[in-house]
């Protein structure tokens, strides 16, 4: 073989194996290190002194009304209960039913809770004596929307009118007072008779 030739040929090989070693080199100095990953804006906020806090929980906005101490809309974070509420409104009144609220209940955004008194005001003393005839009746002055739209013929709408008109008029005397509701006629009256109780 030429000389000229092994020259050039050790000359290729000496380039190639510098050229790898370069490589190599800078490979092993963090050349293919990847950057940090970059903190979501979403997750976390600066806290003004260089560190990052946590996002803030999301909140809840509610309506505590009825027999409460402070009746009002009231903001608690995610995750909290129909007891919480209440006891942000100051807990219940002496006069409060609060057997007919589900206390345990996941708040819901935008929910009203109505913790209904043991009777309606200005209807006399709570029934007394009613004996076996009251049993399972629905009772218009203490129910909450969910029991009443589980009456036949009576939707969310409806329910929540009976609820709305029960607060406006300081609660059912009669049976015959749904009639006022808006949205119930003789004929749902007559079905509806013998399943509720003032």
């Amino acid at each position: 073989m030429p000389l000229l030739d092994r020259r050039t040929l050790l000359l290729g090989l000496a380039a190639v194996l510098l050229l790898a070693a370069t490589v190599t080199f800078i490979r092993g100095r963090g050349g293919d290190a990847r950057p940090p990953a970059p903190v979501s804006v979403a997750a976390a906020t600066a806290d003004g002194a260089g560190g990052v806090v946590p996002p803030a929980e999301e909140q809840l906005v509610v309506y505590v009304t009825g027999a409460v101490r402070r009746p009002g809309v009231y903001q608690l974070p995610d995750g909290k209960r129909i007891v919480d509420a209440i006891t942000k409104a100051g807990g219940v009144t002496p006069k409060a039913d609060a057997v007919t609220v589900n206390l345990a209940a996941l708040l819901i955004d935008g929910q009203q809770i109505l913790v209904p008194e043991a009777y309606a005001p200005g209807a006399g003393a709570a029934p007394t004596g009613a004996g076996p005839a009251t049993v399972g009746l629905v009772h218009l002055n203490s129910a909450d929307v969910t029991a009443l739209d589980a009456l036949p013929g009576v939707g969310p709408a409806t329910a929540q009118r009976i609820v709305d008109w029960r607060d406006q008029n300081g609660g059912f005397r009669t049976v015959d007072d749904l009639e006022q509701v808006p949205g119930i006629g003789p004929a749902k009256l007559d079905a509806l008779r013998d399943l509720v109780a003032p």
